[in-house]
């Protein structure tokens, strides 16, 4: 029997994270209990997402952006919960997907997708929650949707004199350096997805792809699946639409890098550690 809890509550608005003053961030990982926002937002009851083997619900509230806030409530990013999980738990808890950060990412990324699927995508009626199973039907076609998950890739490229590529893309902050990835396309494999997006991003082929590890990464809805690979042949030709910039670099003279907690990181300190 599925168990449901009152402690441990999610509050989102948009993109973050609603928690009161007087709760740090890490403490709110954890959730809030159901009385304290009830007490803020009123008497409405959780959304009760089923965790994936099904032992417990895990309760959750998404906020309409234009509700404000009380006083003493406060907004946190909910990117800003990867470094603090690693902090605490280390790389393994992010990546294994289970514990605090399977938790706290699964009623994240449902409901983000329930905020998104109020309407079908077929005949356009409002959608209902289906009786049985986590998904929306529709009441005029019966159409069900399933949260959405996109798989993307993330691919440490890795060349003979044990230097390997890092990029800096437009969208990063400052002048951090990470990994190629990309989205998979339709009828594409993963593997494939690694060669296509090295080539349109940098102008290298590669060779020898290996699965890595993989991260839930719900932002929106992705699930990002890391390899390794090796330098095949080719000049570094930065497409200039997303890769502004990239090198190779030795594993003693390092650019900035990305925060912990991703698996981007993740596959570069396995690389720093001569682990890849």
């Amino acid at each position: 029997m599925r168990r449901a809890q009152t402690d441990g509550v999610y509050l989102f608005q948009g993109n973050n994270l609603v928690l009161p003053e007087d709760v740090s961030d890490t403490a709110a990982l954890r959730g809030l209990p159901l009385e304290r926002i009830r007490a803020a937002f009123g008497e409405a009851p959780p959304f009760l997402v089923p965790s994936p083997s099904g032992a417990e619900f895990i309760p959750g509230y998404l906020l309409e952006d234009t509700v404000p806030l009380p006083k003493n409530w406060r907004l946190s990013p909910t990117r800003s919960a990867l470094s603090l999980i690693a902090a605490e738990a280390g790389s393994g808890e992010i990546l294994n997907g289970g514990g605090l950060v399977g938790r706290f990412f699964r009623v994240y990324h449902i409901m983000q997708w329930r905020r998104e699927s109020v309407y079908c995508g077929s005949c356009g009626a409002r959608n209902q929650d289906a009786p049985l199973e986590l998904a929306r039907l529709c009441p005029s076609c019966g159409r069900l949707e399933f949260p959405r998950i996109s798989p993307a890739i993330i691919v440490l490229i890795l060349r003979d004199d044990g230097t390997a590529l890092l990029a800096h893309n437009k969208k990063f902050a400052g002048k951090i350096y990470s990994l190629i990835a990309g989205f998979t396309e339709a009828g594409e494999s993963l593997e494939a997805a690694v060669i296509r997006e090295v080539r349109e991003e940098v102008g290298l082929e590669v060779r020898d792809t290996a699965y890595v590890a993989s991260q839930p990464w719900p932002f929106p809805n992705s699930l990002m699946i890391g390899f390794k690979t090796h330098y095949a042949g080719g000049l570094i030709t930065p497409d200039g639409e997303e890769i502004e910039d990239a090198r190779w670099f030795s594993r003693d003279e390092l650019p900035d890098l990305p925060g912990f907690g991703s698996v981007s990181r993740y596959l570069i300190n396995l690389w720093v550690e001569g682990r890849l």
